[in-house]
């Protein structure tokens, strides 16, 4: 049976699960183990799968799909167009469909602003193809009827501006790390405002759960009796954001996905950790350098308010 989860609203009138089994599982993609991960996470509840093209992983993460037994309609799937094929949308995105072998995909996202050349060097925005030119190629797969929703990942306010002064459609979802230590607060009022579902990646820091040790969580844990991964997951349910975290252990799935009411006296008590020394910063250590580069765009490029490293500017 699908877990019992609330189902948010995009734009387009489609539902997103709350909650959703990330698929990324470092060099290979871990090929076997993702796909035994996605159908345990099928059989615990889950109905959200979120996946990449540079996850390397879509050919084990749709076998779990259709071995899973669970009609098609009742998934939610994600997938992402990777940095080097913008120059090939259309391709690009039927490649992940033969590889996922689904007749179509729930939700299509454009993995992040910049575009990588052949190489794997970073190209500016000044050149083209860039984001802009992506999305009106991603808006041309809507009318394919293979794609629900189209969406960003990884994209900030400055760059949501660029991209909506040119779009004919507004993206249905934009999905940014956010957790405790990185709330986007800014982010999620701009992205309500303009109808846009922020959801969250590394909702538990992704390995480096530094707000787990904070006292006051701490003691919201301890207050419900459930461990310090579900009111993570559950403090962002609780604020509209939809949070996808991955998990091979079946337990983990099990209470990652067993979501709690925290009070609105909690919710702002967690929302608040961020400001405490240090702890305003993201938790992905491999996005960052000492000199304040992530994929080879600068963080005022990405329109990062972040020192090097990941601190956020206060």
């Amino acid at each position: 049976m699908a877990a019992d989860i609330p189902y948010f609203p995009m734009n387009n009138g489609a539902k997103m699960p709350a909650v959703g089994m990330g698929c990324w599982l470092g060099l290979n993609g871990g090929m076997d183990a993702a796909e035994e991960m996605c159908k345990n996470a099928l059989k615990c509840g889950y109905r959200h799968i979120d996946t990449a093209s540079g996850y390397e992983n879509e050919q084990y993460v749709g076998n779990a799909i259709r071995d899973s037994g669970i009609p098609r309609s009742q998934i939610f799937l994600t997938t992402k167009l990777w940095c080097r094929n913008f120059s090939r949308v259309h391709a690009a995105f039927e490649d992940s469909l033969r590889a996922l072998g689904v007749d179509y995909i729930d939700l299509y996202l454009m993995h992040w602003p910049l575009a990588l050349d052949e190489n794997g060097n970073p190209i500016p925005f000044e050149q083209h193809p860039n984001f802009v030119d992506v999305w009106a190629d991603m808006e041309k797969l809507l009318d394919t009827g293979k794609v629900r929703s189209i969406g960003v990942s990884n994209f900030s306010i400055k760059n949501l501006e660029i991209l909506l002064k040119h779009a004919k459609v507004i993206p249905a979802n934009n999905q940014v790390e956010v957790h405790p230590c990185l709330p986007q607060h800014k982010l999620k009022e701009y992205c309500d405002e303009k109808g846009i579902l922020l959801s969250a990646y590394s909702p538990l820091g992704q390995g480096n759960p530094l707000f787990f040790d904070d006292p006051d969580f701490a003691k919201i844990a301890e207050s419900h009796a459930v461990t310090p991964a579900q009111v993570a997951m559950s403090y962002l349910v609780e604020r509209g954001i939809p949070a996808i975290a991955k998990s091979a252990n079946v337990n983990r799935m099990k209470a990652n996905i067993s979501i709690v009411r925290l009070t609105p006296e909690e919710v702002e008590t967690i929302s608040n950790i961020h400001k405490k020394p240090s702890m305003h910063r993201s938790l992905l250590q491999a996005h960052h350098t000492s000199v304040g580069v992530s994929f080879g765009w600068t963080y005022e490029e990405l329109g990062w308010p972040m020192t090097a490293g990941g601190f956020v500017k206060e």
